[in-house]
């Protein structure tokens, strides 16, 4: 379990509390500042997670410690002197790995620039996106114990990084179909409802993917209703990303390339899967978490909209994290007033074509959660509920 322990003012050096061991093992350093003051102080060294970190930048200082047992570095720069300390100290090392389409070890979100990087050189395919995906799938290493290895670690430090970001801020996730097309009324009331709940003060968080996802993304990233009203104009060239999502994703690489105006700070993120590899990242969220593991991205898609959940119509994906979420409303014991609410959007879809309202009423009955249970008929009603 995280600890919010903060020994070096500033620096990013996070606290894993480990049964049996001492409260200051498992600490993680992710940046160079952090290691310079480390290395300065008279503070031991054991026991630290060296993450992408070059460690050739401070060579005398390291090779001056003998301080290294239970070290763990994890790929960054070194040099065959200071590997040989390194190990000679009781540290241990994990090594970059070149062939991998992402590291493994990076400490920090994507933005959508990155993930859809090669496409000017060689379409969708050329991508780290694409690479990524093929790399999931690729059948020679999909059950290799290190490639395996390399996936988990990816997976948590995008966790921790998502943690880190997220911590401290009102946060609202917005869940609905992938299948939702560009240029309808549905996908402009779903980046509309985006776009109050980030005019709002709130992070607007979703899966990260098309549709409805994509949505809201926009609807946070537009700093106006001007400016939402224009874009949804652009991209609703190429409604949907099937069969081509070179085509479908550039109109949103350009807009937010180009001369509209961006926000300012952070108002929306996107948490995608390689597991579901056919549906590609929307680029209008600001920052990107994507995960090997779609069960560990949905429960922190859950986990982190402690403002409130907003869920748009959708099918058998939308109806599994509606429930997933009343599971952790169910066995709340907390007040209505203390639970986020779960805001269902279509009353005939979640009434009649999908009767998951009923359900979830009869679940709730007698318990807190039914006072956390919404069902309107509109984005603006839906927008009130997380809003106010």
């Amino acid at each position: 379990m995280q600890s919010s322990e903060r020994p070096l003012s500033g620096t990013e050096v996070r606290y894993h509390r480990v049964e049996g061991l001492a409260p200051t093992a498992g600490r993680e350093v992710e940046d160079d500042r952090t290691w310079a003051r480390l290395l300065a102080s008279p503070e031991p060294l054991h026991a630290l997670r060296l993450q992408g970190l070059d460690l050739t930048r401070h060579r005398e200082q390291l090779l001056a410690r003998d301080d290294l047992e239970d070290i763990v570095v994890l790929g960054g720069e070194l040099d065959r002197e200071v590997e040989r300390h390194l190990r000679r100290h009781g540290a241990i090392i994990f090594p970059s790995v070149p062939r991998a389409p992402v590291d493994p070890y990076r400490a920090r979100l994507y933005t959508p620039q990155e993930l859809y990087a090669g496409l000017e050189e060689g379409g969708y395919d050329s991508t780290v996106d694409a690479r990524a995906y093929r790399w999931f799938e690729d059948a020679t290493v999909r059950h290799d114990a290190y490639v395996t290895a390399l996936r988990a670690i990816h997976d948590d430090a995008m966790s921790d990084a998502l943690t880190a970001l997220l911590e401290d801020r009102r946060v609202v996730g917005i869940m609905g179909g992938h299948a939702l097309r560009r240029g309808t009324p549905e996908f402009a009331e779903a980046a509309l409802l985006g776009h109050r709940v980030a005019r709002s003060g709130a992070l607007v968080l979703t899966g990260g993917g098309p549709g409805a996802m994509e949505a809201a993304n926009l609807g946070a990233w537009a700093v106006d209703e001007e400016v939402l009203a224009a874009a949804l104009d652009a991209v609703a060239q190429v409604p949907e990303f099937v069969p081509d999502i070179e085509a479908w994703v550039r109109p949103a690489l350009a807009l937010r390339s180009g001369a509209v105006p961006s926000p300012k700070g952070l108002r929306s993120v996107g948490i995608p899967t390689w597991y579901y590899g056919h549906e590609p990242p929307n680029a209008f969220a600001q920052l990107v978490a994507k995960f090997f593991s779609n069960a560990l991205r949905e429960d922190l898609l859950l986990a982190h909209s402690r403002g409130g959940l907003v869920v748009l119509p959708g099918a058998a994906g939308t109806v599994q994290e509606v429930f997933q979420m009343a599971t952790r409303l169910y066995y709340e014991v907390d007040g209505p007033d203390v639970l986020p609410p779960l805001v269902l959007v279509g009353r005939e879809h979640w009434t009649e074509r999908l009767p998951v309202e009923p359900l979830l009423r009869a679940l709730g009955s007698g318990r807190p959660m039914a006072g956390a249970l919404h069902l309107v008929d509109s984005v603006e009603e839906a927008a009130d509920v997380v809003t106010t």
